[in-house]
């Protein structure tokens, strides 16, 4: 254990010196200077692309130009499965291709070029305008790769270009964004409705016009990218140290030789060497000289998750958690709105477009106090109370569904007592599942395999997502009411799951959760990894010699700088 605890020692002291010599840390942290504050908003923008792609199809499916210019392809429900769902086979693939390019040509390009990728897809779905449904099938496919990649490599730059003290506020802006632009889309859908009138008059624009909008954030990310800098950590990866030290001091606002860049210079350096080492230990006959070798190197990488039952036992955890998340019925309400609250009783396609905005806000803001809680009360308990909350939702809407399917004119509140469940559904939704599934499969992992670890489970969620999307019109067409029991019965198969399957990762170190997967080891491993590194490159020396007094004497001139800069300024 000497090693573990070495190791825990230098972790714990590299965090106490960056604590006492950063700036404050949460929202205060994002607007401590200028270009932190990009960061954030550039953060959101990804995630504003993300939401509002996921959300804007939903209501185009259900307006009248829109049926009436795609045929059978929206009146036959499993072509219209075809139609939403594509776009998450799409993005499966976006996720398979995301981390290879990612590391080959780097965050940025990788950001730029998928970006160029989703604005082809968009514009092959415009082209629907003057062609039929194959382009918006083709065009989505494309989208989505865009999307799938987009969803890992903007999150992954923003988390590495950060100072340490706002990722986690980049991560709930992240999340946030998403939900905000599945918001904006559905309100997009309900005003573009009335183009043209909402029945017979209505012009193609309706439909034409929320699709083409998707351009705007994408340009804005694509140009934005432009003037972003690499990520610190993939300069490094790739020996381009003098780089990734300016990168870092440009960001930080402070000088090269200043304490806290040394140190989270050093940490970085330390961190790139232990991936490198460790990928060099378990593949010593494979080195990343090409292109097909780093592709051989992720998929052996992959394997290897495979390879021993207790890391196989994470793989479960990951998966299955994600698989759940998805046939919770959360994108078949997405994806689908419209329809249900037609089915619901709702039968103005306006009226159904309302309801549809309301679910936008409603999981906007019951995904807020996620972020605020989820430390202190825990995954577990947030997520068994989530599911058992949607699933009991599902159960009543089923019930109302059942009794009143023939007679929704002669019951409307009936009808709005469903409509109201299926809110009450999302809000359930963004408080639990949304945030704290991907919270979940990041913590199980150890330090060696957590990228590929979150990959996996990242591929999960989008295969299953296209899954749903595809079988849920002929679910609500055949099943009917059958549709929410079995949603919430498999939710509530979610909430056994985590409840007796699921460890609890809130506040677990890496070596405990070896031992809560029956690893024990595997952490020990990784630390004496780490604390060799830490020594030979200067990491721990760096952190003897930063003792109080030096930190003392850092805040001191950062004060005095500060003074200066608003003496100048004023």
């Amino acid at each position: 254990m000497g090693a573990v605890d070495n190791g825990n020692a230098i972790n714990a002291a590299a965090l106490a010196r960056r604590q006492a010599l950063a700036g404050p840390s949460g929202p205060a942290g994002l607007i401590q200077n200028m270009k932190v504050f990009g960061i954030a908003l550039f953060a959101c923008i990804g995630g504003l692309l993300y939401g509002y792609n996921q959300g804007v199809f939903s209501g185009v499916l259900a307006m009248h130009s829109f049926g009436e210019h795609m045929g059978d392809a929206v009146s036959d429900s499993t072509k219209k499965g075809w139609l939403t769902s594509i776009l998450e086979l799409g993005a499966w693939v976006g996720t398979i291709y995301s981390g290879v390019l990612a590391e080959r040509i780097g965050r940025k390009y990788t950001i730029l070029v998928n970006v160029g990728i989703f604005c082809i897809g968009v514009v092959i779905q415009a082209c629907a305008a003057v062609g039929d449904s194959t382009h918006i099938l083709g065009g989505r496919f494309v989208t989505g790769m865009g999307v799938g990649s987009l969803s890992m490599a903007v999150p992954m730059y923003n988390a590495e270009i950060a100072p340490p003290e706002v990722r986690g506020s980049l991560v709930g802006l992240q999340q946030l964004a998403i939900t905000f632009g599945i918001m904006v889309s559905f309100w997009i859908d309900y005003g573009t409705n009335f183009i043209g009138g909402t029945g017979a008059t209505q012009k193609d624009a309706a439909w034409i016009v929320p699709l083409v909008l998707q351009l705007l954030p994408a340009l804005v990310l694509g140009v934005g990218i432009l003037f972003m800098p690499f990520s610190p950590r993939w300069l490094m990866h790739h020996d381009r140290e003098a780089e990734a030290r300016a990168v870092l001091a440009s960001l930080r606002q402070l000088p090269p030789d200043h304490d806290l860049i040394t140190l989270e210079f050093l940490e970085i350096k330390a961190q790139s060497l232990f991936e490198k080492r460790t990928e060099a230990e378990k593949f010593p006959h494979l080195h990343r000289t090409n292109t097909w070798s780093s592709v051989k190197l992720e998929a052996l990488g992959f394997a290897s998750l495979f390879r021993s039952w207790p890391m196989f036992k994470r793989v479960v955890v990951a998966t299955v958690t994600m698989t759940f998340q998805q046939w919770t019925g959360i994108n078949a309400v997405l994806y689908y709105a419209p329809s249900i609250f037609a089915q619901l009783g709702m039968s103005s396609n306006t009226t159904s477009l309302l309801a549809t905005g309301v679910v936008g806000v409603v999981m906007f803001l019951a995904t807020i106090p996620a972020v605020m809680y989820i430390d202190r009360v825990g995954r577990k308990p947030v997520l068994v109370v989530g599911a058992l909350g949607m699933a009991a939702c599902h159960f009543i809407i089923a019930a109302i569904f059942a009794q009143n399917e023939h007679s929704w004119d002669a019951h409307p509140a009936a009808g709005w007592a469903a409509v109201a469940m299926v809110w009450l559904f999302v809000v359930h939704f963004g408080y639990s599942w949304g945030p704290c599934a991907w919270i979940l499969i990041a913590e199980v992992w150890p330090l060696s395999v957590r990228a590929k670890g979150i990959a996996l489970g990242a591929s999960a969620n989008w295969l299953n997502n296209f899954i749903v999307g595809q079988v849920t019109p002929d679910m609500l067409k055949n099943v009917r009411y059958g549709t929410y029991i079995f949603f919430g019965l498999l939710t509530t198969l979610g909430a056994a799951f985590i409840a007796f399957v699921v460890p609890e990762t809130k506040q677990l170190s890496l070596e405990e959760m070896d031992v809560v997967f029956g690893s024990p080891g595997a952490a020990t491993a990784d630390f004496e990894r780490q604390v060799a590194i830490s020594r030979e490159i200067g990491l721990e020396q760096a952190l003897e010699r930063l003792g109080q007094s030096g930190v003392e004497r850092v805040q001191r001139e950062d004060a005095g700088e500060r003074e200066t800069k608003v003496d100048m300024e004023s």
